[in-house]
């Protein structure tokens, strides 16, 4: 259901909508609730950015990812419209975002782990993300999307910006889908932004493959704190 909106505008708003949604619904969770929370009250104090300053830098994020992403399918749309090929069937969907969240988790996880490895690309490029020590409401940049599942990029993107939302929320859900079956999930990405977890934990969207094959995987639990909540126990921090 496309509510009036092009296709070729779909894949620009239905990620913004759906990133401020998921966003809402985390934001409203997180505050009356502390057994949910993976990170205590004094933990919670140690970002450099306030949350303002996130909030501005998700704006203008999703400003330029729109603005892009309407150049790219505006362009993509006519091409499609001229060939006029009919809609694919819901079995080569799913092959095609299949395939695109592996190809996707490569690329992200090879960019991510090269701004961390080259110096100019940290300071200059990501490591405004790092000042989030424990992560608050915030998605990481969305990569241009891929050619060959552009007629239904959309759903792919609505699910990459509940995933990031879910994976920078500091909460801990042991019956979520995502918590509890995906090995990229909110504890997974939280070692990424702890000073022992700098070095692991790259993968972004939505499975920890790369970091499995690759060596970076750092394994974890997550076990109930004391005084209610959770927290994450791995080999490097007890």
């Amino acid at each position: 259901m496309s509510f009036g909106i092009s296709e070729e505008l779909l894949p620009v708003f239905v990620p913004i909508v759906t990133y401020w949604i998921a966003a809402g619904i985390y934001n409203l969770v997180s505050i009356p609730d502390e057994k949910h929370k993976l990170f205590s009250k004094e933990e919670e104090t140690q970002n450099l950015a306030t949350r303002h300053q996130v909030f501005v830098g998700v704006v203008v994020n999703q400003a330029v990812q729109m603005a892009l992403a309407a150049i790219y399918f505006m362009n993509a749309g006519g091409k499609a419209a001229a060939a006029a090929t009919p809609p694919p069937s819901l079995l080569r969907i799913a092959g095609q975002l299949a395939s695109a969240m592996l190809i996707m988790d490569a690329w992200e996880h090879i960019w991510h782990r090269w701004t961390h490895e080259n110096r100019f690309l940290y300071k200059h490029v990501h490591a405004m993300h790092h000042q989030l020590i424990v992560p608050t409401l915030r998605r990481p940049h969305c990569h241009p999307l891929l050619r060959h599942v552009a007629n239904d990029s959309h759903r792919l993107l609505q699910s990459s910006q509940h995933q990031g939302v879910d994976d920078h929320c500091g909460l801990w859900f042991p019956n979520h889908p995502i918590h509890r079956f995906m090995s990229n999930n909110a504890a997974f990405h939280i070692i990424h932004h702890q000073h022992y977890g700098v070095k692991h934990n790259y993968s972004v969207h939505f499975l920890a493959t790369w970091d499995l094959l690759l060596g970076t995987y750092l394994p974890y639990s997550v076990e109930e704190r004391k005084g209610g909540g959770y927290e994450i126990r791995t080999p490097k921090n007890y």
